[in-house]
């Protein structure tokens, strides 16, 4: 390899990496959070840069041939999204409070399209240094960056929905969020429990879209598993009334949560449900849907 096309794969490289790295960081959802992790994934965004930049002096060379192992890329890319989901899936069973399925395949989903990014970024930046050296490199660089933070920022809940504080009470022994029937709880000394420390907050949805998202079961469990993760819970593997529960008013399509956090604060509360990611598979729009049946009706007649 020439020295000019060695800086270039370099600078590529370099900027791919920075960008798993920035990526790269435990939040709420907890995961990674482990050391083994961090460097499994760094490790891959390395890879991923080399072969985005690696593809610059491959193409000037010219060889062509050289660039279809992109297409072998691909597919390690998405053996990336199977790990992620079967980690994820193991992990489960030991969880407490669930994080649910569709929660689990957006995280799986995130890890491989994270590595295009990278792959982008160090193709997008060697290409600049190819062509305009490092001062162009580095301005591609920065560009790229910021528009990977911004593609992988997705819609949270306090986007699509309001989120307000709800009364917990009891009608018999069925506990309920603002009449939203939650759980049956037998135990008198439970239920005292539930009203003393417990929290409750109604999600009241800003559309019909918004409405048609939180009626999913899995938006709902990533809901309930984020106030967990945030709040703390006093849940354990004996006391199942205590689980964070998310249910829908059939009705009015908002949704009552409970939690029996470990520390009471409402507003910490209202803050992490506000923060759940609005889920890939979750996401539907039935008011577009709706525009386009009416259009296609008036057409018909």
């Amino acid at each position: 390899m020439q020295p000019d096309y060695l800086v270039v794969v370099l600078i590529g490289v370099i900027a791919g990496t920075l960008v798993r790295i920035i990526l790269l960081r435990i939040d709420y959802r907890q995961y990674p959070g482990y050391p083994h992790g961090y460097l499994t994934h760094t490790a891959l965004g390395l890879i991923a840069a080399a072969l985005g930049a690696v593809a610059v002096p491959a193409i000037f060379k010219p060889d062509y041939a050289a660039v279809t192992f992109l297409a072998l890329a691909a597919q390690q890319f998405r053996e990336i999204r199977n790990m992620e989901r079967k980690t994820l899936e193991s992990l489960e069973r030991t969880e407490l409070v669930k994080r649910g399925l569709d929660y689990i395949e957006g995280i799986a989903r995130t890890f491989e399209a994270r590595n295009y990014l990278v792959m982008g970024t160090s193709f997008v930046t060697a290409l600049a240094a190819q062509f305009g050296g490092l001062p162009a490199a580095v301005i591609a660089a920065f560009i790229a960056i910021v528009v990977s933070q911004k593609f992988m920022s997705g819609e949270i809940i306090g986007d699509i929905c309001e989120v307000v504080p709800a009364r917990l009470d009891f009608t018999g022994s069925i506990l309920q969020v603002e009449g939203i029937g939650m759980i049956n709880v037998g135990l008198k000394s439970i239920r005292n429990k539930i009203l003393q420390d417990g929290l409750a907050v109604l999600i009241k949805p800003k559309d019909g879209n918004a409405r048609a998202t939180i009626h999913d079961i899995g938006q709902r469990m990533a809901i309930a598993f984020t106030a967990a993760v945030i709040m703390g819970t006093k849940k354990d593997i004996d006391i199942p009334e205590f689980t964070p529960l998310a249910r829908k008013n059939p009705d009015t399509g908002e949704v009552g949560l409970y939690i029996l956090p470990v520390e009471k604060d409402m507003e910490q509360l209202i803050a992490a449900v506000k923060l759940t990611p609005v889920l890939e598979s979750a996401r539907s729009k039935p008011l577009e849907a709706s525009t386009s049946i009416r259009t296609v009706f008036k057409k018909v007649n």
